[in-house]
């Protein structure tokens, strides 16, 4: 096996390096950081190099300096923007996670990245996982692992399908005997749903609203099925006059808003099925389609992606921590895989 099963510096530990969120679990730890991927780095070029803070306290510090300091997402759908700032936010996660100001040395870790991840990409990573001291690293392709932490035997010799919505990327594949037979990436996820809803309102009703407010009525008035009454108020920036205004949104339009946005992650699904081998997809009129990440509480998802493939269709239990556990259990796994990469 490739990873240890004892020992304070053997300890294996699945980071899930995700666009909106991270998420860190440890060996007899279960989940230990659930964080945004957000990092706090000084405006000025000839300030100290390096982030500030990370994660909720790096978010913590918007809008609260007294200038000089910008909060950055070094990850963008779902791969490195900014490698540097992705090297120092990881020891960061990895240094609250194990509790030890040593972080992740020594530490033998799992990694994933979505399907649609360039070499560049894969290199970039492995570059920052090495910034972070690991003895050694296990890079997985995303939807096996969250197809793991959501309860599914890889390695039957059976098909399974799992759909991993993330904040930047969405991941359909149908998994046997430990490896893809069919997948269809898009670098498509809750963070675009959000932005559907930010072009919407500044298109519909001149007004300019953030990514955090975008977020909230994603979640109070977001739905994958068209209809709805729900209401709500937000407020943003007038584009005519630059000064506040509110405006009352309803779930309907909302629905409208996103729906382009889901049709992509929708379109992923009956791609995969349509490539996928007979016999496999026989397996998935019984096994169905488990949902992962957080774009799969998403409302009514689940029946929208029913009604289009016809076969039944679940969310797993605590989908945002899927693959996060799914690349732990998988750890001990990882001479089982045909071609196993190592960072």
């Amino acid at each position: 096996m490739l990873f240890a099963k004892s020992g304070l510096f053997s300890r294996a530990a699945a980071m899930d390096l995700g666009t909106v969120n991270t998420v860190v679990a440890i060996q007899g730890k279960g989940i230990a950081l659930n964080e945004p991927t957000a990092a706090a780095v000084y405006s000025e070029k000839e300030k100290a190099e390096g982030i500030i803070a990370s994660g909720e306290d790096a978010v913590m510090l918007h809008g609260r300096t007294p200038g000089g300091v910008n909060i950055i997402y070094p990850m963008k759908e779902g791969v490195i923007a900014d490698i540097n700032a992705v090297s120092d936010m990881m020891t960061d996660f990895f240094i609250k996670a194990f509790g030890r100001r040593r972080g992740a040395a020594g530490a033998s870790l799992t990694i994933c990245l979505p399907m649609c991840a360039t070499m560049l990409e894969r290199r970039a990573l492995s570059e920052a996982v090495r910034a972070c001291g690991a003895r050694e690293a296990l890079v997985l392709e995303e939807p096996i692992a969250a197809a793991a932490g959501a309860g599914i035997d890889v390695f039957a010799p059976v098909g399974s399908m799992v759909v991993d919505i993330g904040g930047g990327t969405s991941d359909a594949a149908v998994i046997s005997f430990g490896g893809i037979a069919a997948q269809t990436s898009v670098r498509t996820g809750g963070r675009n749903i959000d932005e559907a809803i930010v072009e919407y309102v500044a298109a519909q009703y001149s007004v300019r609203i953030g990514e955090k407010t975008a977020e909230n009525v994603k979640l109070k008035l977001g739905a994958a099925l068209i209809g709805g009454t729900e209401r709500m108020q937000c407020r943003g920036r007038s584009i005519k006059t630059g000064l506040p205004e509110t405006v009352t949104l309803n779930s309907g339009e909302i629905s409208h808003a996103i729906a382009p946005t889901v049709r992509k992650i929708t379109e992923a699904v009956i791609k995969t099925l349509s490539e996928t081998p007979p016999e496999l997809s026989a397996d998935l009129i019984e096994s169905g389609i488990v949902l992962t990440g957080g774009g799969s509480m998403l409302r009514g998802l689940d029946k929208l992606i029913a009604h289009e493939t016809g076969l039944r269709v679940t969310v797993a239990e605590d989908p945002m921590y899927c693959v996060a556990l799914g690349a732990l259990k998988l750890s001990e796994d990882a001479d089982s895989f045909e071609s196993p990469v190592y960072a």
